[in-house]
This record gives C-alpha cells, structure tokens and sequence, in this order.
C-alpha cells in the first residue's frame, strides 16, 4: 500500500527545514515541499537539495511573483486597503495565493493533506487554513507548532542541529522574517518590547533610515489606468519590473519603513516592523490620484469599504463571497482613476508635486478665488438654509420647551 502523501508550505527557513523530518517520524507519510517564489529575491533552486537531503520526496519550485502582484496585491491597492491605518498587508495577501498553489498540487498528487510552518499564536495558521477550507475541505491540515513539544524558537534551532539541519539564522540573530516582491516584515528580539527603539542599522535590508537618504529630493512619474499603475516615469513596465523599480527607488530614499503595534486576529497585540518601499510610492499615488477622480460620495464610502476591505485580508478570508463583492465595488471606482502622479521622496517622505487625469473632477473654473462666471455666490444661501432646516427646527423646537442643553 502506498503511504500517505503531505504537501508542505515550505521556505527552508527554520520552522518549515525541521518540519519535514519531524512529519516523517511522526506520520507514515510521503512529504513532498512546495517553495513558492513570491518575488522573495533569494535563489530558491538551491531549496531543491535541502528538501530531498532532509526527507522531502519531491518539491515544487514555483514562481508566483506576477500573479500575486496582479492578482493580490492589485486588487488590494485599488482598494486602499490599509491594516489599523499602518500595515500595507504585504504577509496577509501572500498566504492565500501560496496556499492556492498547495491546493492545486495536493490534488494534482492525491495527497490527503497540507501542512505549515505557521505557529499557534500568529495571524498565518488562519490564512493557509482558511484558503484551504474554501478550496478543499476534504483535505486534512497539519499544524505541527500546535501539536509538537517545540515551544520556542530557540527549541527549533536545537532540534535542528542536533538532526544536522543547516538554518538560516542562530540564537544571537533570531528575527522572524518574511519577505516577498511587496514587502520585508521583521519581528522578535528587541521588537517584542515596544519600549525599544528598532535596531535599525542591523534590521533593514530594503531600505536605508532616513538620515541616511540622499539629501537631494527624487521625483518619479507613475502613470495608472483604471487604478493600475503601468508606467513609471513615461516608460512602460512589467508589473514585477515596476515594482522592483519602486522598491529600489523607495529604498533608496528611506521611503515605506513602519513601526507598529498591530491586533493580531487571534487577540493578542504584535509589534514589528516592515518595510515596504514600493508599495508606500504606489499607494501614495493611487491616493493622490484618486482625489481628482473619484466625486466626494464615492470617494467617503470608499474609505469605510477599504477598511474593511484590509480586515477581510489581515484576517485570510480572500476567498469569501464578502471579498469578491467588495472587489467588484472597487473595480466599479476604477473606471476613471486613470492618469499621472508626480511624487517627491525624500528622507522617508513621500510628498505630491502634481496629478493630472483626462477624468479630472477638478475645476479651476468653479472653485477659483477669482472672478469667474459660472458660479452664483447667492446660490449657497438657499442650499444652506435647506441644508441647516433640521438643526433649525431642532432648535425651535428647544426654544418653545425652554431646554437649555446644547
């Protein structure tokens, strides 16, 4: 009879390198490991050789870089989705598309089941697990951190070197990190108490502090359609090409660097910080643009959709009907978010320096401080005193019972 087949979600990194001899002591099973390139920037072929050296029947290398920008990160950015005012989701809408990818090719082996690296206490257990409830609930799901008698990091680094495990970080440097094309989010060792200010000079690696980005300022052209950026500075790029082009240029400039303290969906309060350069630039433009092309009622309920539009991501709920509705109302905004952004960055900032549109709401006609001939200043009285007639009536309505509160 042939063994039980279990796809992992593995990056090589500590958690998923000691997850693969851990699955074979404990199950009967064939493990086979599936790497997703995200647009992570490391070489992810020499992943090949650990996997099958440390108990991987096969892996799958896949590269999902322009998939996740085009169809996760997009419709994220056209939404203006933003997690607690802060967090620009770069971990939250990379799970669903990787455990997507486990689905496809548990099915493809006949595996019974997926496994990752995703502890008990993190926001990622839901996101794999949620994607694959919606895709396929017959497979079973393995979430060792909630079952072995490892409880920390430093636990994992021993069960590795004591099996001959090489892992990519050590007792002295034990930041969690995850990296994709849209971000570098950094947690653990000084990070876990908020009194401390991040050791930045160790920490980055997208980006530089601001006291130590150019003094001159940079200016950059990006060009959207329909909410999708397309150009950057008059030249068309590929969304991986214009998205590297960004994350450099950003990082260059100290640009995208954020510090919080954000509520985890299980309850608890973390602190990390992230680093996300060129998504920074992006949503910045895509604002910009946004206030001359969107009108006042559409552009109000907008922002309580993208609120909850970045719950809907934070909490791995992409594949919900909910999601999808939501998508389909900002799609709908799109149709006119269409023209140039021109952006100056420097030390950290991001400032406007002007925003065009063919679709422009914008009239300097109506609103000049100057003599003009299309408005009617003694217009307003009237809209006014309709405007104000319920304060109004309120307000007699007080007079005539003598109630003096405000």
């Amino acid at each position: 009879m042939s063994k039980e087949k279990i796809v992992l979600a593995y990056s090589g990194g500590l958690d998923t390198s000691i997850i693969i001899p851990w699955l074979k002591e404990n199950y009967n099973a064939e493990v086979i490991a599936m790497a997703a390139d995200v647009g992570q920037g490391e070489e992810l072929e020499p992943l090949r050789e650990k996997a099958i050296k440390t108990g991987a029947s096969k892996i799958y290398i896949e590269d999902l870089t322009e998939e996740f920008i085009t169809d996760y990160i997009y419709p994220t950015l056209k939404a203006g989705a933003v997690y607690e005012g802060k967090y620009l989701l770069g971990t939250s809408f990379a799970r669903p598309i990787i455990a997507k990818r486990l689905v496809e090719i548990a099915e493809k082996e006949g595996a019974t089941a997926i496994a990752h690296g995703a502890t008990g206490k993190g926001n990622d257990q839901v996101r794999f697990e949620l994607t694959v409830k919606a895709l396929a609930p017959h497979l079973k799901i393995i979430a060792p951190w909630r079952i072995w008698d490892i409880r920390s990091r430093e636990d994992a680094i021993d069960y590795a070197e004591a099996r001959g495990i090489p892992i990519p970080v050590t007792k002295k440097d034990n930041y969690s990190r995850d990296r994709n094309i849209w971000h570098l989010s950094h947690e653990g060792s000084e990070l876990e108490n908020p009194a401390n200010e991040p050791l930045y000079d160790r920490l980055l690696q997208l980006s530089v502090t601001p006291e130590k980005a150019p003094d001159k300022a940079t200016y950059v052209e990006i060009e959207f359609e329909k909410g999708i950026p397309v150009k950057v500075d008059g030249k068309a790029l590929s969304p991986v090409e214009l998205l590297k082009y960004l994350n450099k240029l950003g990082g260059e400039n100290g640009i995208g660097i954020v510090d919080i303290v954000e509520n985890r969906l299980v309850g608890m309060k973390s602190r990390g910080v992230y680093e996300t350069p060129g998504g920074a630039i992006l949503y910045a433009a895509h604002k910009e643009l946004e206030s001359i092309t969107l009108d006042r009622d559409t552009a109000h309920y907008k922002a309580l959709v993208s609120q909850r539009f970045a719950e809907l991501v934070y909490y791995g709920q992409w594949f919900t009907p909910l999601r999808e509705a939501l998508s389909a109302f900002v799609d709908s905004t799109q149709k006119y978010v269409t023209g140039t952004v021109k952006l100056k960055l420097y030390k950290g900032n991001i400032i406007p320096a002007g925003v065009t549109s063919p679709y422009s709401l914008f009239s300097e006609e109506l609103c000049t401080f100057g003599a003009d001939n299309v408005y009617d200043h003694k217009d307003a009285g009237g809209f006014i005193n309709l405007f104000g007639l319920p304060m109004q009536v309120q307000a007699n309505m007080k007079k005539k019972n003598n109630i003096k509160e405000i």
